[in-house]
Order: C-alpha cells, then sequence, then structure tokens
C-alpha cells in the first residue's frame, strides 16, 4: 500500500471516530436534556441569567474589586513609606510617631528588635489583598518586609526591616481591601431568585392551558369528552385551542350526518326486506321459497354489519366499565356454543371505555375464534398506562403476510382460516374502528396454544 493510500485510510478512520463521538455526545446531550416544555423553558430563561450574572461578577471582581483594593493598598504602603521617612529623619521621637500614625493614619506602629522578623512564609493563593500589598511594599518600601493578611480577620500585619529595628504596623483590613463582595453577592442572588420565582410562576400560568389542550385532544381521541375545556392562555394558545374546538365539532356533525342518513338508508331497506319476508311467507313453503327466506336473511345480517360499520357505535358515552364481568359474560356466551373457554384478569378490571362498542369489539374476536378453534383462552390486564385483552385459540390461524389485509372490510380469505365466513367480511374491521376509537389498537400473532392470538390494548 502506497504512502497516500495509507494516509488516506488514517485520514477516514479519524472522520469515523469523530463521527461516532460526536453522535454520542449529541444523543447524551439530548438524553440529560430535559423532555418536558416547562423544564425547557426555565433552562432558556435561567442559563442566560446565570451566564449573564457570571459574567457581572468576574468584571466586577476583576476592575472594580482588583482596581479598588490596589488604590487602597497604595495610599497603605504610602503611609507607611511617610512615617519610615520620619523615623529615619527622627529616630529619637518614636512616641510622636507612633501618635500621628494612629491618630492621623489609623495605623498602630511599633519597633521590634532586628531579630523579631520572621521568615518569609507561603501566601496565599487566591489572596488578592496579600498579592497587591506585596507588590506595592516591593515598588515602593524597597526593604525586607513580612506581612500576615490571614492571621487575623479585621487586622493586617506589616513588619519592615530597617537598619537598627523591625518597624511592625497594625492596619484595618477595610482600609487595604475593598470588603463589600458580600454585599454584591447577595443583591445578585436576592434578584437572580425574584427574577427565578416571576419566570417560574408566569410560566407555569402559560403551560397550564397547553396541558389541558393536550389532555381534551388524548380525551377526544379515547372517545371520551372534556368537560370544562376552553380556550385559554396566550393568543397563540387560545388559537390552538379553538382550532381543536372547531375541529371537534366538524367531526362530530360529520358523524352525526353519515348516523342520519345511514338510519334513513336502514329503514328504508329495512321496510323492503319486511315486504319480502311477508310476500315470501304468502306463498307458501317449498325448496324455492325457503332459499329465498335464507337469501333475505343473509342480506338483513349483512345490512346490519354495514350499518354497525359505518355508524362505529358513535353515539355512546364512555363510562367505567367492570372488565373482568365483560369478559365473563362472552364466555358465557361461547361456552353455550360448546367451545371450552379460559377467563383470567389481573390488576384494576374498572376502566373507563364505551361499555357496549368495547364488549362488542371483543366479542369479535372471540366469535372469530369460536368459529375456527375449539379451546380459547382470553387474558385481560391492566397497568397504569393500557388496558391488555388477549384472545388465544388452537386453529388454524392466519398466515403472517395476510394479518393486516384482514382488518380491511368485506375482505374473506380463501385459505384455511376464513375470517368471517358466511358473513360481509366486517367483523375485525369493526372491531379495529372501535379500538381506534378508544385511542388504542388490535394486533394479531402467533399464539402459544398453536392458532391465532389476537390482542386488543386501549389506554386507560
Amino acid at each position: 500500500m502506497s504512502t497516500l493510500d495509507t494516509r488516506t485510510t488514517l485520514i477516514r478512520t479519524a472522520s469515523r471516530h469523530v463521527a461516532s463521538a460526536n453522535d454520542w455526545l449529541g444523543q447524551a446531550f439530548k438524553d440529560w436534556m430535559p423532555k418536558g416544555l416547562y423544564a425547557r423553558a426555565l433552562l432558556i430563561i435561567i442559563v442566560p441569567m446565570v451566564l449573564l450574572q457570571s459574567v457581572i461578577a468576574l468584571v466586577f471582581m476583576e476592575r472594580h474589586w482588583n482596581t479598588v483594593t490596589r488604590r487602597l493598598s497604595t495610599v497603605v504602603v504610602q503611609d507607611i513609606a511617610a512615617l519610615m521617612d520620619i523615623y529615619s529623619m527622627y529616630p529619637q521621637d518614636k512616641d510622636r510617631l507612633r501618635y500621628v500614625a494612629q491618630h492621623r493614619l489609623g495605623l498602630v506602629v511599633d519597633f521590634l528588635p532586628v531579630t523579631d522578623m520572621p521568615p518569609p512564609g507561603p501566601r496565599p493563593f487566591f489572596s488578592l489583598l496579600d498579592q497587591t500589598l506585596s507588590v506595592r511594599l516591593s515598588q515602593n518600601v524597597g526593604r525586607p518586609f513580612w506581612i500576615d493578611t490571614v492571621g487575623r480577620s479585621s487586622l493586617v500585619e506589616i513588619r519592615i526591616k530597617l537598619d537598627d529595628a523591625v518597624m511592625r504596623v497594625f492596619a484595618q483590613r477595610s482600609a487595604a481591601y475593598a470588603s463589600n463582595s458580600e454585599i454584591f453577592l447577595f443583591w445578585m442572588i436576592g434578584t437572580s431568585l425574584v427574577l427565578l420565582t416571576v419566570a417560574v410562576l408566569f410560566l407555569r400560568n402559560q403551560i397550564r392551558p397547553i396541558v389541558r389542550l393536550a389532555d381534551a385532544a388524548e380525551s377526544f381521541g379515547k372517545g371520551r369528552e372534556a368537560p370544562g375545556f376552553r380556550p385559554r392562555g396566550a393568543r397563540e394558545i387560545r388559537q390552538a385551542a379553538l382550532a381543536f374546538i372547531e375541529m371537534k365539532t366538524r367531526i362530530e356533525r360529520s358523524i352525526e350526518q353519515r348516523t342520519a342518513m345511514l338510519a334513513g338508508v336502514s329503514h328504508d331497506l329495512r321496510t323492503i326486506l319486511t315486504r319480502f319476508k311477508l310476500e315470501l311467507a304468502l306463498i307458501g313453503d317449498s325448496p324455492e321459497v325457503e332459499a329465498m327466506r335464507k337469501d333475505v336473511d343473509e342480506m338483513n345480517g349483512m345490512l346490519e354489519g354495514y350499518l354497525a360499520f359505518t355508524r362505529g357505535d358513535s353515539s355512546e358515552q364512555a363510562a367505567p366499565t367492570h372488565i373482568g364481568v365483560l369478559l365473563d359474560e362472552l364466555r358465557s356466551e361461547a361456552e353455550r356454543q360448546g367451545h371450552k373457554v379460559t377467563v383470567t384478569f389481573t390488576g384494576q378490571p374498572v376502566v373507563i371505555v364505551k361499555p357496549a362498542a368495547f364488549k362488542r369489539c371483543v366479542g369479535n374476536l372471540v366469535s372469530n375464534a369460536v368459529r375456527h378453534a375449539d379451546a380459547i383462552v382470553i387474558h385481560g390486564q391492566r397497568d397504569h398506562r393500557w388496558l391488555t385483552v388477549a384472545i388465544d385459540d388452537d386453529g388454524p390461524g392466519i398466515p403472517q403476510n395476510m394479518r393486516e389485509e384482514v382488518f380491511k372490510p368485506f375482505l374473506r380469505l380463501d385459505a384455511a382460516r376464513n375470517v368471517d365466513e358466511g358473513g360481509s367480511g366486517l367483523g375485525l374491521a369493526i372491531a379495529r374502528d372501535i379500538a381506534r376509537s378508544h385511542g388504542g389498537d388490535i394486533f394479531l400473532g402467533d399464539s402459544p396454544m398453536g392458532g391465532l392470538r389476537a390482542t386488543v390494548r386501549v389506554p386507560v
């Protein structure tokens, strides 16, 4: 392999590693970030506020505290230098020098033997006063010195070695250092807390209408009412709520119009079928008449199936329903037809659904199993999110590639398992339509009994 190929391979490998690292960091950042709008909005407000306060604090400390501390330290060092000059000219007049230092300059001065000069000690790394005093003493005094800025809380001790003595000076810390940091931090933290409290209260009132709109939309998707819902909040949120209400009204109006039309069609067709039955009864009994009666009964059943599918039981209201009792009723109906049915249920059995519609949904699946199997097992389970009802049977099942096709209206299988044999091909379509009107769905899979497993899952 040439050098160019090797270099190209290394560049590609490095690019892949960089891309993988970027993907990992991006995913980690997404996982770390809050998911809710309320938390994200607070983060959008808090992060800039914290950054702004931090920058202000840094600038204030660097430009204000440092400048003020340097100037104050310079004044103290100049006073000490002046006292040193006076002592060098009048070494015998120490008492007058102490008096002038204490009453005019606010310094306490004493003279110690030359042997009382301590060795230089370690300087505090983060002490601005220690660093500033050291620089100013080195520039203005030019003699060996020793300072203690941490030994006493309110005083600063400075020792300077003279020719025949050690001059010890005590100065107030406030005279050499800008000590108003606590006040600044208090105001910074106090204003931040006030702003944060206002932001929390404001955002909570703005987020609440969005949550109510989401709850109303979820309830409508489950076929339930949302009492007391009305547009609230900001203008954009009110517009979204009004659009939802208008959409809900249009959907309900469309369903009502369809139901009214189907009721009229049903009445007209049933009138014609009643005439057929009456005319057949007047003709008498014969093999041809019996065949026509079966055709009329089949037409009547198909008509009922079409109407039930298109109507979708939209007029029924959701109510608390005991699912365990409902499954026991379906078991009794199946056992009357000579089938062995086992029913189990776990969890809280009372769920808010449309009772008749949900019973029809599960009943269609049980009827499908009864038509093609001998043994049936029905298991219901309710957790904090979902109500799940699974119907297992030992029948021939449905081919995997046809498990979605069978939900199409009017579709019949010609394979081993005809889903709606003798019917109109609407059983599973009606069941899925009811499940989806509750915000759930129906899934088909393989049963451990060897046949088909039909699972109804709706949110609670």
